[in-house]
């Protein structure tokens, strides 16, 4: 069988510098600009991008931001360290999303993509019609020394997948889990730990939910229960500041909902696009 998602690469200036990014799509309809997680890459929606019953309304596409999977790092690298930070993961989106010519998207991220949606709703809403937010939380306190991520003496990839194979609900089907994982052995070196730079240290944006009007851009918070990362209780006190804000916790499932477990996550995600639909 030969799957109806198509790979192109686009070529594009994201601060300063070329890019060549990878991305996937399939469908039609409302734009929806999906964003992947910390460390990982955009195969994590590929059972989003083979819903019919999504594709056949929406324009699913899912990009590797630079220096993940098939993304390259811009010329020069090996003279730097990688580090993710509000500015340039905000210049990203919306380099893809002109690039793509895409008119208003919805964006749906989840981990640090569930962060970044925030400050697209809070400072950039005339450019989102909406945002979801996956185990999305205004701020995550650091739990575990990213150091481990990338050092000489131990591999990279599997201290990676270790650190967040926790995160996952044991209910989750177990090829699903361990191809998650899978991503993450992948992923270049010291890549998850600059990811981690916007995530623990530089992307907190507690200071900014009072700028989103979601009469302006459209807010969904969706969490599982099984996350001691972005827990419950976390995207719960994001939602509380965000009026408006329509939030739901996704029972048996954990920090990677599309990925590990895409038919029961696929339940709470259709409402949400359903009711999308209806105020586009």
């Amino acid at each position: 069988m030969i799957e109806d998602i198509v790979g192109r690469y686009m070529r594009v200036e994201i601060g300063g510098a070329q890019h060549r990014i990878y991305y996937e799509e399939a469908g039609q309809g409302i734009p929806l600009l999906c964003l992947h997680t910390a460390g990982s890459d955009t195969r994590q929606y590929r059972g989003l991008l083979m819903d019919a019953e999504i594709t056949r309304h929406f324009r699913c596409i899912s990009f590797d931001l630079p220096w993940h999977g098939k993304s390259s790092p811009p010329s020069g690298w090996w003279q730097t360290d990688y580090q993710l930070t509000t500015a340039s993961y905000v210049a990203a989106i919306q380099a893809v999303s002109r690039e793509l010519g895409l008119d208003r998207p919805a964006v749906l991220g989840c981990s640090i993509g569930g962060r970044i949606v925030l400050d697209l709703a809070a400072r950039h809403a005339a450019e989102f019609r909406a945002v979801i937010g996956l185990q999305s939380s205004a701020h995550v306190s650091p739990y575990y020394d990213v150091s481990w991520t990338h050092r000489p003496d131990v591999h990279g990839g599997e201290v990676c997948a270790a650190i967040v194979s926790g995160l996952m609900a044991p209910q989750s089907p177990e090829d699903e889990r361990w191809e998650t994982l899978w991503h993450y052995m992948q992923g270049g070196p010291g890549i998850f730990r600059g990811d981690l730079h916007f995530y623990k240290a530089e992307g907190d944006l507690r200071g900014e939910l009072y700028r989103i009007d979601t009469n302006q851009c459209r807010v969904w918070l969706l969490t599982g229960d099984y996350d001691y990362s972005c827990s419950p209780e976390a995207t719960l006190e994001t939602a509380s500041a965000i009026q408006g804000a329509s939030v739901a916790i996704m029972e048996r499932l954990g920090h990677f909902p599309m990925s590990e477990n895409y038919a029961l996550f696929r339940t709470h995600l259709l409402p949400v696009l359903e009711q999308l639909r209806g105020e586009c």
